[in-house]
């Protein structure tokens, strides 16, 4: 939790804000992968990547 503290932070004094789409991104993904990896639909998911 201290590491999305520490980017949250990052993000407003640098003011990034390019970053954020990218992060939005890949959390996203993981986190399809992760739900999809224990379900039926696991093959189809592996396979767009």
């Amino acid at each position: 939790m201290e590491f999305i503290i520490d980017l949250w932070k990052f993000l407003l004094e640098r003011k990034a804000w390019w970053l954020a789409p990218i992060i939005f991104v890949l959390l996203l993904l993981g986190f399809v992968i992760v739900i999809g990896g224990g379900s039926a639909i696991a093959p189809f998911i592996y396979s767009i990547f």
